[in-house]
């Protein structure tokens, strides 16, 4: 596609994809051709991390480069008439790219809020509102359009979430007017479009991915692009469409919906490849955090969505937020590295701002941190990173230098029972892994290791404390 400097960019993220689920990273019960073709033809990272262990304060890291317990949201969730947890005036990794003459574009599942057309735009307050006061024939504003991206196509929160419908640019497409007419598994009862199907949504965030690089080819086939895609598989509810990929995986429906996320990455990988874009993109597959453990019946299918890491989904653990990475840009990364650098998708912003030689200003993505070494496979001596903040789905924090991980709490932070324990006399108050020695985080030595329980305790405090005011 001629002479450009910079390169097309395509990040793809699934919606709850553990490091356990992808062939490449040790599935036996789920085929994932496609994503194990790209691992192959680049690097796949086996010790990266989300920075949160739940959706949209992950999403929130990946977009802005700030950890996500800087944001307002402190805990949980946004949910699909939440507001908007990105200020307007932020720095995003889409406007830094779009200032560099990229042609940007957000399909799939946005989770980071949105100002809903209420009556003078006020918040509304009860969020689990079946009918609330929104006039859907108005614009919606502050979403994916205010923040650097010049097309939008997508759904408001997870597909277990109200309003049922997809938004395209700043108005949803045909008006919410019905009650959704069947709930599955988790979703909770809200206003749908009309024709409403759950198990076509990542179908047609898939047919809008072509439809867009198609028109870039045709109308701007002399500017790079970024795509920012992210699909809402394999996330409950667990509904595939029938002829489609139900049975494909040893791993029940949750299985099948991992499946599908790899059909929709091979997708996109061929129309990359048959619009000659390929050899000039960068490609970036990871995962907003950690896999549920189990399917919505409560079975494993004897697979491990996490590998063999502790926890799951929301807890603070390391199946809460260690999660696949692979990276495939052709000329650049050498085929079938394996990186062992530690990792964090928050760095996603300073990698990109690398690539395309944009020195960060002040006060954005200032979490995030360089990592095009490791990715075009330069080993280095020393890690990239010094240390690793997480921070799980109840606020739970930890951190991580070297070997070592800290956790400020008892219990998981998340969805494993117990999720937090009380403190009692003369036992640990939190909890200290070596995770190289004991990598399932199953030997606290919180009360062995005073010293350096208190080093890592100041070590999170500081970057806790850092640029606090913004």
């Amino acid at each position: 596609m001629g002479d450009r400097k910079y390169p097309n960019i395509v990040f793809i993220l699934a919606d709850d994809l553990g490091y356990g689920d992808v062939g490449c990273y040790g599935s036996e019960k789920i085929p994932t051709p496609h994503m194990d073709k790209i691992a192959s033809e680049g690097i796949r990272f086996t010790d990266a991390h989300s920075s949160s262990a739940v959706c949209s304060p992950s999403r929130y890291s990946i977009i802005t480069g700030r950890y996500n317990w800087r944001s307002i949201l402190k805990r949980g969730v946004l949910w699909g008439y939440s507001w908007p947890i990105i200020e307007k005036d932020r720095p995003t990794i889409a406007s830094i790219l779009k200032k560099k003459g990229y042609h940007t574009a957000a399909i799939g599942k946005w989770h980071l809020g949105l100002k809903w057309p209420t009556p003078n735009y006020k918040p509304i307050n009860n969020l689990m509102e079946r009918k609330p006061n929104v006039d859907y024939t108005k614009p919606i504003k502050d979403g994916p359009t205010s923040l650097g991206f010049d097309y939008f196509f997508g759904i408001p929160g997870s597909l277990d979430m109200h309003p049922y419908c997809f938004i395209e640019n700043d108005h949803t497409v045909g008006i919410p007017s019905i009650m959704k007419e069947e709930l599955y598994q988790q979703q909770v009862e809200g206003l749908m479009t009309p024709g409403w199907r759950d198990e076509e949504v990542d179908i047609k965030f898939t047919e809008k991915v072509k439809d867009f690089l198609n028109k870039h080819v045709e109308e701007q086939k002399d500017k790079p692009f970024f795509l920012y895609f992210c699909a809402s598989a394999p996330h409950r509810p667990c509904d595939v469409r029938p002829d489609f990929v139900i049975g494909k995986s040893e791993a029940g429906d949750r299985g099948d919906m991992v499946v599908l996320f790899d059909w929709i990455v091979g997708q996109i990988y061929q129309e990359l490849e048959r619009l000659g874009l390929l050899d000039n993109t960068l490609l970036i597959i990871s995962s907003d955090n950690g896999a549920r453990a189990t399917c919505f019946n409560g079975k494993d299918y004897d697979h491990k969505s996490n590998g063999n890491w502790r926890g799951q989904k929301g807890d603070i653990w390391e199946g809460g937020h260690r999660v696949p990475l692979i990276a495939e840009w052709k000329g650049h990364i050498p085929a079938n590295q394996i990186s062992e650098e530690t990792i964090c998708l928050v760095d996603i912003f300073a990698t990109i701002s690398a690539v395309i030689e944009e020195n960060m200003s002040s006060g954005a993505g200032e979490d995030s941190k360089n990592m095009i070494k490791a990715f075009i496979g330069n080993k280095t001596q020393d890690s990239i990173r010094e240390s690793i903040i997480h921070h799980s789905d109840i606020g739970y924090f930890a951190i991580r230098k070297g070997d070592w991980k800290l956790i400020k709490g008892l219990g998981s932070g998340g969805f494993t029972p117990p999720k937090r324990i009380i403190a009692k006399k003369g036992r640990p108050k939190g909890q200290l892994y070596n995770l190289r020695e004991d990598p399932q985080e199953q030997n606290n030595l919180w009360n062995k290791k005073y010293e350096l329980v208190e080093e890592l305790k100041q070590n999170l405090e500081k970057i806790r404390d850092k640029n606090k005011k913004n």
